[in-house]
């Protein structure tokens, strides 16, 4: 990684800052299932944290093809989206596995159609970093400066962890987002599985809810009695079927 160390790490390493960044994007990104929401919260979480970070992007490939995008402001979006031209910053870093630097834009010869997009927009440096999220979707995030070698060294490790963070956290939040799609394709299953199906009828009855709700009504009380869902579907459903004593 083309990391400059000219500087002395311990000065420009900011560790309270860094650890209060990824500290927040924690706290932000724990209990997420959707991975686009989960973007945005990290590039404005980003962009807010860090100190001459003017803005934040983020580039995201899925089988090798674009995957989405997330940007702090809506102006930049284009930046981040491979869909206007694999040229850029975010996609030399994916593709070379290395932090990216452009302190400068004035007269960089890496990417000309983005660097004119980039300048015309306001952005004068950017940093990307790779990203590593799971087996099929990879990505970069980018930091933006509004000038002129702003991005330094410190930018440059706090990049680097940043990546490193973000990419376990987006990870988690892709298989918590496949687990609950596995938990929605059971719950589809069993409101028309027999007993449970009927169970769910009468607490919707009951209680005038959706099925989602009855469903989980249901859960709770099978938990909280520690037997199966379907033996709690069938002592409800008996319940309700008894003939009432006049």
């Amino acid at each position: 990684m083309n990391l400059d160390t000219r500087e002395p790490v311990v000065q420009n390493l900011g560790v309270l800052e860094t650890a209060a960044l990824l500290r927040e994007l924690t706290a932000g990104l724990i209990a997420l299932t959707d991975f686009d929401e989960a973007l945005l919260a990290l590039v404005r979480v980003t962009r807010d944290a860090v100190a001459g970070v003017r803005w934040c992007g983020f580039t995201a490939l899925r089988a090798g093809e674009p995957a989405g995008v997330a940007a702090s402001d809506d102006r930049l979006g284009g930046l981040d989206d491979l869909r206007h031209g694999p040229d850029s910053p975010a996609m030399s870093a994916i593709r070379r596995r290395e932090m990216i630097l452009a302190a400068d834009l004035a007269g960089e010869p890496r990417w000309p159609t983005w660097t004119a997009r980039a300048r015309d927009l306001g952005v004068r440096g950017v940093i990307s970093a790779p990203v590593d999220i799971d087996d099929q979707v990879i990505g970069a995030i980018n930091l933006y400066a509004g000038s002129p070698d702003r991005l330094t060294p410190k930018h440059q490790l706090t990049a680097m962890l940043l990546a490193e963070h973000a990419g376990l956290l987006l990870a988690a939040v892709r298989d918590r987002g496949r687990q609950l799609a596995l938990a929605s394709e059971r719950d589809a299953s069993q409101l028309h599985n027999g007993v449970v199906g009927q169970a769910v009828g009468v607490i919707m009855t009951q209680r005038g809810c959706p099925p989602a709700e009855a469903l989980e009504v249901l859960r709770t009380a099978a938990s909280s009695l520690d037997i199966p869902l379907r033996e709690v579907a069938e002592r409800l459903v008996r319940t309700v079927s008894r003939p009432r004593d006049n």
